[in-house]
């Protein structure tokens, strides 16, 4: 039999602690970094953990069924995880599934109600012109609670909002409606300011903002006269009239909204819009402190948005509406309702007053990420609880028990001895994917569901033939008539080819289904795929060389009957022997078979 070959490979079989050192130093990194990071065990999905799924359902407006294409689905995907996100919860799961679905999925410890309402809500917002507003089944707050004035002087509005610019914090108005607030009440409610504080560049004219219609009352035919038959006939102070307020008005269009101020809900009549939500290019919610006005919106207008802004306040500043005021427009609901006094110019500004935290960071959220290319419906909302998420992961555990059980038993049987080296890859596998499971959740947001766990437990017998295919391989050099050693050396490159083309193959399988996939069944292709990546580190790394250590021990190396690799039991052949004679003058070299 002829010794190895010196060199690389010959270093290799003589120093296998390298190899044992190397994934050690590995599993005690990645274990030192998973209990620095605080995440010592993987994040749950929804489905073991519990949490709400909600599927949202694509409606075609005016029957317009090409608008829910692909393009659309996917940036309505897009733009509900940064919605959802922007309440901090960062485990949150969104996909499309079919056409015109897309579901949700909220994990525990998150509002619920509030996630639902962001998510599905299209946050169209208009800024229009209020050709007349007042009390709707209920009466007008006579004492409202203040607010802080802007700096500079008090302001008395007749209006629960006011709108000022930044250089000139007055603004008392002198016109009064029907229904408002009685005349020299604080400004209370939302307001909204110019938030740039230093910029006197004038407002634009030509920027496209339409005109405000010049009265409300008397003279009008036609469409006009529905929609003040409309707004006559308006009771907000019904959630289903105000579920279907502002529904199908055009931009173009004048309208009726309504609008609750102190717990009292009014209707208004408004003009054409002046500036669209979309030319709104940021808004953050901020708790003002120095005035101790409570929170507040600051939103940054796009250039265009910016001239049609300061173009219809100073429309409204110069009376050029019935009542100098505008309506801020969420999704058919008026929101705020301000004051203005004059142009307020340099594209940004903010909404005060009356705001809770949840209210302002809800709107800001809305306002940041945009509106939704298509309106959605919730067709069903699922809730799983904690309890049945922790029945289906002891079910899950105990599957994966029972699948290691039987793996092990058969190892005993077959491999008697040789199943302590596989035991101890396995456990080493376990450790690699626990504590890289544990690492992923906060790094790539890898949650942990009930496909995952299927993928683990069949990892365990994709890991176990690895071994398998080694041992065999061996074990057939045993039976050719070698030793352990030369038959663990010789046995490795064959073994090695196999297990690469079988993993790729396993890897490839859960790269085509993690792509083509969605929801859950990533779970499943993704554990899959990190599980044979790591086969491939433990049989090189760890398996290999702890059997060309075990192969120097007397127990395996005699072949002891327990070992697994007991000659006898395998059948092996008379070892093969070799005489040459001593020079080739005396005859032809012999071969002889003992």
């Amino acid at each position: 039999m002829a010794a190895p070959k010196k060199g690389r490979s010959s270093s290799a079989q003589s120093k296998p602690w390298r190899s044992l050192a190397l994934i050690l130093i590995a599993l005690v990194a990645l274990t030192g970094g998973m209990f620095v990071s605080g995440h010592t065990t993987p994040r749950l999905g929804i489905d073991l953990a519990g949490g709400t799924s909600i599927t949202l359902g694509a409606v075609a407006e005016g029957g317009n069924e090409a608008a829910i294409n692909p393009t659309n689905m996917n940036t309505a995907v897009e733009i509900m995880e940064r919605r959802v996100n922007g309440l901090g919860v960062s485990e949150a799961e969104v996909q499309t599934q079919g056409d015109r679905n897309i579901i949700v999925n909220i994990p525990k410890g998150t509002n619920s109600q509030q996630a639902r309402e962001q998510v599905g809500t299209t946050a169209k917002l208009y800024f229009r012109p209020v050709l007349a507003t007042e009390p709707s089944g209920g009466t007008a707050p006579q004492d409202p609670s203040p607010s802080a004035s802007p700096s500079g002087g008090s302001d008395k509005a007749t209006d629960p909002d006011k709108a000022t610019g930044s250089e000139s914090p007055s603004a008392s108005n002198s016109a009064s409606q029907s229904g408002t607030p009685s005349d020299g009440a604080t400004t209370q409610g939302r307001a909204v300011t110019d938030a740039l504080k230093d910029d006197p560049s004038p407002s634009a004219s030509g920027s496209g903002a339409p005109s405000p219609t010049p009265s409300a009352s008397g003279g009008a035919t036609g469409d006009d006269s529905k929609l003040q038959a409309q707004y006559a006939a308006l009771d907000c102070s019904k959630q289903s009239v105000r579920a279907s307020t502002g529904e199908g008005a055009k931009p173009t269009d004048s309208t009726v909204g309504c609008g609750e101020i102190q717990g009292v809900w009014y209707k208004y009549l408004l003009g054409p819009a002046g500036v669209d939500g979309t030319e709104v290019d940021d808004a953050q919610a901020v708790y003002d402190t120095q005035s101790g006005a409570g929170w507040k919106v600051q939103m940054d207008f796009t250039s265009a948005g910016a001239k049609k802004f300061a173009d219809i306040t100073g429309k409204l500043a110069q009376n050029q509406s019935p009542q100098n005021q505008f309506g801020i427009v969420l999704d058919g609901e008026v929101v705020s309702s301000p004051y203005v006094s004059q142009s307020i110019t340099g594209g940004n500004a903010e909404i005060s007053g009356s705001f809770t935290q949840e209210e302002a960071q809800g709107l800001a959220n809305m306002l940041s990420y945009g509106a939704l290319p298509l309106t959605f419906r919730e067709d069903s909302v699922t809730t799983v609880t904690a309890a049945l998420g922790g029945d289906q992961l002891e079910a899950g555990l105990i599957a994966g028990a029972i699948g290691l059980a039987l793996v092990v038993l058969y190892l005993l049987v077959y491999y008697r001895g040789l199943s302590f080296i596989a035991l101890l890859s396995l456990l080493v596998s376990a450790a690699l994917t626990y504590t890289l499971m544990a690492l992923l959740g906060p790094a790539i947001g890898f949650a942990l569901n009930l496909p995952a766990v299927c993928g683990a437990i069949v990892a365990i017998g994709i890991t176990a033939d690895s071994f398998i295919v080694y041992f065999e391989r061996v074990r057939d050099e045993i039976r050719e008539g070698r030793s352990l050693r030369p038959a663990v050396e010789r046995a490795w490159p064959r073994a090695r080819r196999t297990i690469l083309v079988s993993d790729f193959v396993s890897f490839l399988a859960a790269a085509v289904l993690f792509i083509v996939t969605v929801g859950k069944v990533q779970g499943f292709a993704f554990t899959l795929g990190l599980t044979t990546v790591l086969d491939v580190v433990v049989v090189f790394l760890f398996t290999k060389p702890l059997l060309t250590l075990m192969a120097r021990r007397k127990f395996f190396a005699n072949g002891h009957p327990w070992s697994g690799l007991d000659p006898k039991r395998l059948g092996a052949r008379p070892p093969l022997r070799r005489t040459r004679r001593p020079s080739h003058s005396a005859g032809p070299v012999e071969t002889k078979e003992a």
